[in-house]
């Protein structure tokens, strides 16, 4: 898995961690049930602090894109294709919604509203 970060990117480093490991998921470098380098290695080959990277990766567990097991390492998740695209869809209906002035709340319950 071939990572990078763009160092004109405004977004704090830890998003563009998640970010470019969530591309590499939804781009197929990395399959479901695939074990992640170690947070350390990921670091280095990043020229970023381990926490940082820490920080991306625990984003990207409560978004259900990895799973973290005890002796396991950090792994895909099995449906982590499927839910990274679905936020991806989520997070452009959110900056749709907001360049036509509707707030995240409003959203939410334009979507309530769909029950």
């Amino acid at each position: 898995m071939l990572l990078k970060l763009d160092a004109s990117d405004s977004r704090p480093l830890h998003e563009q961690v998640a970010g470019a490991i969530r591309r590499a998921v939804a781009e197929g470098e990395c399959a479901p049930g695939d074990r992640l380098p170690p947070a350390r290695d990921l670091s280095r080959a990043l020229g970023v602090n381990a926490n940082t990277v820490l920080r991306g990766l625990r984003a990207l567990r409560d978004e259900g894109v990895l799973e973290f097991r005890r002796g396991r390492g950090i792994t895909v998740a099995g449906a982590a294709d499927q839910r990274a695209q679905l936020l991806d869809r989520v997070r452009e209906l959110v900056a749709d919604a907001a360049r036509v002035g509707y707030g995240r709340d409003d959203v939410i319950e334009m979507i309530r509203g769909l029950s």
